[in-house]
């Protein structure tokens, strides 16, 4: 008893702790946590994709991670992926989005790299050259499969972080590395509780993202706990926290080709 309360003590200090840093991070970076207006709040282009001019000739494949809008930003992030043929002078951006259509499973809904009514994006995933474009049907064909493209539920999911996952399961070439705080992230039908985790290398076992076990190629190992995730990151040594996502080493996000 005494060892089952000292481990529930310290999974509180973990949470709050991650809270507050989230919280920290937040307000330092300028993001309005609250009263913000969705209607006005900064969607521009943030100027951290490759210019698909620029780089015409060559085959490109990014994730991008923001927080999620107003103070859901403090708890979890939304994430898209762009992609762009070589030859082709254009981004094709997909994700999920609850609001506006029955079909939840947006094409080109914002810029390639535009900030998330707010919030600055960040890549998680960068490929380039031949290995993206072997990859790039791949990926559309794991659009075309997603289960849920009528369905969205914040928590504990199909949301926009399932989507994603759906994707890095389908394509383990993405080499996806989802954050700890990409909440839905493991949400998995009940039929199929067990299966790859969304790096699609490893093995995942969850009760509709409520509860689980990751052990994955880029997630290391982590524990799923009413849908806040806690883990370690063995070969890019850091913690996968809560709300932060991470706290460690840098992860190399993938070489240009």
């Amino acid at each position: 008893m005494f060892f089952a309360k000292m481990i529930g003590l310290g999974l509180l200090c973990i949470m709050l702790l991650s809270f507050g840093q989230s919280y920290l991070k937040a307000t330092h970076s300028g993001a309005k946590i609250t009263g913000q207006d969705w209607a006005t709040a900064r969607r521009d282009s943030a100027g951290v994709a490759p210019s698909p001019l620029q780089f015409k000739e060559t085959a490109i494949v990014q994730v991008y991670t923001a927080p999620t809008f107003g103070w859901r930003g403090l708890f979890a992030v939304h994430p898209w992926i762009i992609f762009k043929k070589a030859g082709e002078t254009q981004f094709q951006r997909y994700e999920v989005v609850s609001w506006g259509s029955t079909n939840v499973v947006r094409h080109n809904y914002a810029l390639p790299d535009g900030y998330w009514f707010g919030a600055q994006p960040v890549p998680i995933v960068d490929h380039r050259g031949a290995a993206a474009e072997a990859m790039i049907p791949h990926i559309e064909a794991a659009i075309k499969r997603y289960p849920w493209p009528h369905t969205y539920r914040v928590w504990p999911g199909p949301n926009s972080n399932t989507f994603l996952a759906h994707i890095g399961r389908e394509v383990p070439e993405l080499r996806l590395d989802l954050p700890a705080n990409a909440i839905g992230k493991d949400f998995r039908s009940l039929a199929h509780p067990v299966g790859l985790p969304p790096s699609g290398r490893g093995i995942q076992v969850t009760l509709l993202g409520v509860l689980g076990l990751t052990l994955g190629a880029e997630e290391g190992v982590e524990i799923n706990l009413l849908g806040l995730n806690l883990g370690v990151d063995v070969r890019s040594p850091a913690l996968r926290l809560p709300f932060v996502g991470r706290l460690g080493s840098e992860k190399s996000i993938g070489e240009a080709e």
